[in-house]
Order: structure tokens, then sequence, then C-alpha cells
């Protein structure tokens, strides 16, 4: 199947690592010019390097942290200036920390915010004009799975994910009539850096080993394993192309099965 990403402009943020880098390398896989952007400035040009040698494209790195209000804004003014539009918006920020909820602080919960919702929401306040002049675009959100089914020790994702989620839900109502679809896409237990952090966590909190709590996980999966990031990338990849022009207002989960729910 043809994507019909040939030269359009994707921007994915924090794309240094796991499951961002993963969509960055899928969309310049697909023939779409990508820029990415992340906190640390090292491993954002070493993954723009990656990437530009597997697929043979140009990739426009450019250091910001989502979760400041004027690194969103310059970022987003740079990949116009630089590319000229934006096709494509993927929204990614590194999770916030595992923890039980009495044993979080207020202040705990403010970094979250600004981390998980409020980079998204300044994401797309600074993104939808320039789709909505430009005549349209795909903005995706990546969340988790925990928007259908809390996990333990996640209180902070599964509480701030579920508010992206209604944002994805409102933004595809009102910025439809401008032909921008917005959805939204649910990573299961996929095995990155952020995953390995969970996995820890989990270890120091039971007592076990991080193989040990890797596979009671994989054995509540249907599949029977955890996801690979280009599986993931993958379904990300379709969200945001032309394949899926009558989709908006979705979160797509790519989980393995794990989520028995009917809804």
């Amino acid at each position: 199947m043809n994507l019909g990403l040939d030269d359009k402009v994707a921007l994915v943020t924090a794309a240094s690592a796991g499951l961002g880098r993963a969509v960055a390398l899928c969309l310049a896989q697909e023939g779409a010019r990508v820029a990415i952007c992340a906190r640390g400035e090292e491993r954002l040009r070493e993954a723009a390097a990656h990437i530009e040698a597997v697929t043979g494209r140009q990739v426009c790195a450019f250091p910001a942290d989502v979760s400041v209000p004027d690194d969103v804004d310059g970022l987003v003014k740079a990949v116009v200036e630089r590319l000229g539009r934006i096709d494509i918006l993927v929204i990614n920020a590194g999770g916030p920390p595992p923890g039980l909820f009495l044993d979080l602080t207020p202040a705990a919960w403010e970094e979250a915010v600004q981390l998980t919702l409020m980079s998204s929401v300044r994401l797309c306040y600074a993104v939808g004009p320039v789709m909505r002049a430009q005549g349209g675009g795909a903005i995706l959100a990546m969340t988790s799975v925990t928007v259908k089914q809390p996990l333990p020790n996640l209180v902070l994702s599964n509480s701030l994910r579920l508010a992206v989620t209604g944002l994805v839900k409102t933004l595809a109502d009102e910025l439809a009539p401008y032909a921008i679809r917005v959805n939204g896409i649910c990573p299961g237990w996929t095995r990155t850096a952020r995953v390995e952090q969970l996995l820890h966590d989990r270890a120091e909190r039971s007592g076990a080993t991080v193989e040990e709590e890797a596979a009671k996980i994989a054995a509540a999966i249907p599949l029977g394993r955890m996801g690979r990031p280009e599986e993931f990338a993958a379904a990300a990849a379709f969200l945001v192309s032309a394949a899926a022009s009558y989709i908006t207002g979705v979160s797509l989960l790519v989980d393995g099965g794990m989520y028995r729910g009917v809804t």
C-alpha cells in the first residue's frame, strides 16, 4: 500500500529514542521530510544521523523541550522556516515517573501536567493555525493503553493521558472543517527505555528480577510478547497518511490484545 507520504513534512517530538524515534524513522522510510526534536542535543543528533543513514533522506533536528512554552513556539517556527510547512504532527513526550498516589507530591503532578498534557496543548496551538492556513494536516498524539485500562503505580500517566485523549476527541470535531484530522495512538507494553524504567520500578517493588516482571507482562498479552517499536511505528504512519483520510477522533490501541474491553 502506498501511504502517500512522499515529501510530506512531519514533525515528531521527543524523537531521539524509543517510540518517537521509531515513528520518525518509519515516516522517513515512507518518503516524508522529517523534523525531530528532543531535549538532549547529543542523542538528538545521533538519532538524526541514524535515520539519514538508514533512509538516505535528510532529517532536520531541533533541540527543544516540549514542556517549555517558548521552546514549542520556537520549534514550530523553525520547522516552518526550514521546511515550508507542517503536514503531520506526531506529539510525543517522555512519560511521567511511576509511583503510587500517596508517594507523589503536588509538585510532581505540576511537572507531569506540563510534560504530558500542556506539551500537547501548546503543540496543537502552535501547529493548528499552520495546518489551517495551508489547507489541512494530520495530528497524532501518542498516549498509552492506560487511557483504556489504568495500570498499577502509574497514577500520573493514568490520569493525564486521559486528558490528552479528551483533547484529541475535541479537536477532531473542531478542526475537521479545516481538513485537519486528529487521532490518538495507544501503545501497550513495547520494549523501550521507558518500559525498562517501569520494569525496574516493578522489580524493586516486588523483589523479582526485571526479566521475571517482563515475563509476567508477556503472559498477560494474548500475542504472548511485548511489542517492537517498529510495529507501533507502522500503525502511527498509517494513521497520519492519506490511507487513513477518513479516520479522525479515534484512539488506536497497539497492545497485542492486552486490553480486553469492547469500547
